[in-house]
């Protein structure tokens, strides 16, 4: 079950993240914003740090904290803006970027929307196999899902797309898939050292 002050907690992100989304709107600066992060977003910092936000995700999901969770999930929508923006970018990316903003800002298709819902959906998975403690099918499942996002930006940006993305996308990876191996062996080998339990005494 969960704990009271971390379904308090969870509440309370969502309300605050509402809450300046609304702002947002009813100052009429959205447009703004979105500019400026996007501007922001150019920086391939973020890029390399994005694959990452999977490791604390996926331990407070082993740790059965919703409130983590959440505060994970802010945090890697907000990391496309918190470098700054570059003063020069490498074409490849520049292409890249103009393939995915003409695809966020066309038409959305019910094939589209579908598509998108394949992302909070990877996530409650992911989520709910760490809650579970199923550490090796929640290896596999982030494994998929990072493949799933290069398949996507070779398919839509083309080679160039899938070139430019797929340096941050395997580093990150490659960590988040050392860092959670080693957790495993970590966990196997103090399962492994335990004594056996002492048979229990009976009186004559």
């Amino acid at each position: 079950m969960m704990r009271r002050t971390d379904a308090i907690l969870s509440v309370g992100m969502l309300v605050l993240v509402l809450l300046a989304l609304a702002l947002l709107g009813a100052t009429g600066s959205t447009g703004e914003f979105v500019a400026w992060a996007w501007g922001r977003h150019h920086n391939v910092l973020s890029w390399y740090i994005r694959p990452l936000f999977f490791l604390p995700f996926c331990f407070f999901a082993y740790r059965r904290s919703l409130s983590g969770m959440i505060l994970t999930l802010v945090a890697l929508a907000t990391s496309m803006f918190w470098f700054p923006a570059p003063g020069r970018s490498d074409p490849m990316t520049l292409q890249f970027l103009a393939v995915e903003r003409e695809y966020l800002t066309g038409d959305w298709t019910m094939a589209k929307v579908l598509l998108a819902s394949l992302v909070p959906i990877s996530f409650a998975a992911l989520g709910f196999v760490f809650w579970k403690r199923s550490i090796v099918y929640g290896l596999v499942l982030m494994n998929a899902v990072v493949l799933a996002k290069l398949g996507w930006s070779f398919y839509f940006g083309d080679a160039a797309g899938g070139l430019t993305l797929l340096p941050s996308a395997l580093a990150g990876l490659a960590v988040c898939d050392a860092v959670i191996l080693y957790v495993v062996r970590r966990i196997r080998k103090g399962s492994s050292s335990k004594p056996p339990r002492q048979a229990s005494q009976h009186g004559g």
